[in-house]
């Protein structure tokens, strides 16, 4: 299979409803599909154990990490996440490592004979881009012969694509305001969609949650006898050092204490870390074989770019993907607890679809020497709508709609002690990442 025939196989992927790009609805959400099309295919879904993770925030690094601690135990392990920064192979990873694109070709090559005759007879709609992405990492896992796949939603829970699985054990990640259009626009009716992932007679780790989310997770595990455990309460961290590279904290979980390393940042990462630890002492409750040492090599391991990530020093450039008014306020809140600079230069862009207000309220603290800029999704804000909100609060921002050219006006007038942020958007952020690896001539993350 050559690059072209990746190219190919992106252009059929993309072919189909891609809710990433364009507006969404909750009429597009149903699983029935997606069912029926992976027992055509033999139930690949079923293959391997499953970890399965929901949130608004949070739940892909924590996918990541209990991923990582899994690998480090010695198993075999698949992570199915959602979007990419760069490349849609970074969705579907064994050991950590993306599908490599020839297999990735085959891999649709193969089955789109299946995904195009279902979609003539089945009689139950055309099968979405990210329908058909979560079959590719099914078939993908189950050919693989992997012993764990780590899933992470897509949207929701309760009726997302990744939705078709009897999981080991599952964790519900911090819960607040976002994609209010498709799952509802309070607390409690998006909890509802989230908790959808949570299955009869299994364990459930939650992050700490705001009273009305946790007052329905607490409920859903009551009607499906599913043991709850809470971070911060069952499980509680403490902080010990931080710096602008990584963090060490210890967890007390309900089968040990442990001292642990994390090299991404925020105290925010520290709270995903112990709802891992909760999911690997689930998972070593029904035999799974993590060792305090594998637990700490995983999580030491693990590498989740895009957030708080630091691609430059003197001046620092660091991006992250903060995508909705709570994770914007963790956003500055962070900053000045791990970097020390003297001032402070902000590069916003965003989604469409977000409470740009919200954001543009909780991000001006970080600094009043702002750009605003747009990365090239279809679903990017107009800048306009952006300096339009930061003018409402008294600052006057530039616009820079390329964000490559952004972030070289900002490093052009940034000083060796300053802190250069891109954030607003994980599509921005993507680019900014790009940008600076082909300026380095350095190969970018996987």
């Amino acid at each position: 299979m050559s690059q072209s025939d990746y190219q190919a196989a992106i252009e059929y992927i993309l072919g189909f409803a891609d809710y990433e790009r364009t507006s969404r609805t909750a009429a597009v959400l149903d699983t029935s599909r997606i069912e029926a099309v992976l027992e055509r295919l033999g139930s690949p879904h079923l293959a391997a154990e499953s970890i399965h993770i929901a949130g608004t925030k949070g739940k892909g690094s924590t996918a990541a990490m209990i991923a990582s601690v899994l690998t480090a135990s010695g198993y075999k392990t698949g992570l199915y996440t959602s979007p990419h920064l760069h490349s849609f192979t970074e969705r579907i990873r064994i050991g950590g490592r993306p599908i490599p694109e020839a297999d990735f070709a085959d891999l649709a090559d193969r089955l789109r004979p299946d995904l195009d005759d279902f979609n003539r007879h089945a009689g139950l709609g055309e099968l979405t881009t990210f329908e058909i992405l979560t079959v590719l990492a099914f078939v993908h896992f189950k050919e693989a012969g992997v012993d764990f796949q780590v899933l992470e939603t897509g949207l929701g829970g309760r009726l997302d694509a990744t939705n078709v699985v009897h999981p080991l054990t599952c964790a519900i990640t911090s819960i607040s305001l976002d994609h209010t259009e498709v799952l509802g626009n309070t607390l409690p009716r998006i909890a509802a969609e989230k908790a959808g992932i949570i299955k009869t007679g299994s364990t459930v780790i939650s992050a700490p949650q705001p009273p009305e989310v946790r007052e329905v997770i607490s409920n859903v595990c009551r009607q499906r006898q599913a043991e709850l455990v809470e971070v911060g309460s069952d499980i509680v961290w403490t902080l010990r050092e931080r710096d602008d590279s990584k963090q060490s904290f210890a967890v007390n979980g309900r089968r040990g204490s442990y001292d642990l390393t994390i090299p991404l940042l925020g105290e925010h990462q520290v709270e995903n870390a112990a709802v891992a630890v909760g999911l690997a002492e689930a998972l070593s409750d029904l035999g799974t074989r993590i060792s305090a040492e594998s637990l700490a090599a995983g999580l030491a391991q693990v590498s989740w770019p895009g957030r708080l990530q630091v691609l430059q020093r003197h001046p620092f450039l660091v991006v992250d993907g903060a995508h909705n008014v709570d994770s914007a306020r963790r956003l500055a809140r962070a900053l000045p607890q791990y970097f020390r600079f003297d001032s402070a230069i902000l590069i916003m862009g965003t989604s469409r679809d977000k409470d740009i207000a919200g954001m543009v309220e909780a991000l001006l603290p970080v600094s009043n020497n702002v750009i605003v800029t747009r990365s090239q999704n279809p679903r990017a804000a107009d800048v306009s709508l952006l300096a339009e909100e930061c003018s409402r609060r008294g600052v006057r921002p530039r616009v820079i709609p390329n964000v490559g050219s952004a972030v070289d006006e900002s490093l052009k007038e940034a000083g060796a002690g300053d802190l250069v942020c891109v954030t607003g958007s994980l599509f921005v952020v993507a680019e900014a990442i790009q940008h600076c690896a082909a300026l380095s001539g350095h190969s970018l993350p996987e």
